[in-house]
């Protein structure tokens, strides 16, 4: 008897689950569709140039949001609950023959629980970015619509404004740039510098482990040097020469 109670029991926290589950699958889907539908509406409703009927229906879907979040977030926590007791059981002594099933069962739910809850947290995050960005631009369009209905010079003065922030913005583009090209530039010298460094070091290596090579290229420079003073003093010798058979 108390095999056939404790099955029931656990038959019964199945039920809950299921139950639940179902019940947050469809709230979800609602969810889903209410955020969807509220930047398309949001869209719609700036053409319109009430000031009454806009702030009517934000508040509506609004309180929507609101009211759907929470009761959302109570099916979570009753699944959540009924995972709990669903665990519970399965530790109870007598079901060690079954534990296998049960905790595959259990799994099972608690998957489908954190996905639900995966679910509600990413569609909830995705509709305050949204009303956060429309009510924003919303903000910025009401700035705009005020220079716009000003004068003239007004108007003239946001182009201007808007230009100057467009330049600037342009003007940061290009400097970062040029930075960019600087810090490349730099570090290709860099780069450079250390491979004729590790040239040079490699030459007087050489030239210090070769002594004989060493001297040899000094002889030849010495003699370099012997063969240009000869050479000059020959072309002097005949250049005053010359001039002195000239000038007889």
């Amino acid at each position: 008897m108390a095999g056939i109670g404790s099955s029931n029991y656990w038959e019964d926290l199945r039920k809950q689950a299921r139950q639940l589950e179902n019940e947050l699958d469809l709230k979800l889907v609602s969810f889903s569709k209410l955020c969807t539908s509220y930047s398309g509406s949001r869209e719609g409703r700036r053409a319109d140039t009430s000031d009454t009927t806009p702030l009517l229906n934000n508040s509506t879907q609004d309180r929507m949001f609101d009211t759907m979040s929470v009761e959302i977030e109570q099916l979570l926590a009753k699944l959540t609950a009924v995972n709990d007791k669903m665990a519970e059981y399965t530790n109870t002594p007598g079901t060690a023959s079954l534990n296998a099933a049960l905790m595959h069962t259990l799994q099972r739910h608690r998957d489908i629980l954190q996905d639900y809850t995966h679910e509600f947290h990413k569609t909830k995050g995705n509709f305050v970015a949204i009303r956060e960005r429309e009510d924003l631009l919303g903000s910025v369009r009401k700035d705009i619509e005020m220079y716009k209905s000003g004068s003239g010079v007004n108007n003239r003065r946001t182009e201007l404004f808007l230009k100057e922030h467009e330049h600037l913005r342009n003007s940061d583009r290009l400097m970062d740039d040029t930075i960019s090209i600087a810090m490349a530039t730099k570090e290709n010298m860099t780069s450079q510098r250390g491979i004729l460094k590790s040239i040079q070091s490699r030459v007087n290596t050489l030239a210090n482990r070769f002594p004989t090579i060493n001297n040899l290229i000094q002889r030849i420079n010495l003699r370099k040097r012997r063969d240009s003073l000869i050479l000059g003093t020959v072309i002097g010798i005949c250049t005053i020469l010359l001039l002195l058979y000239a000038f007889h």
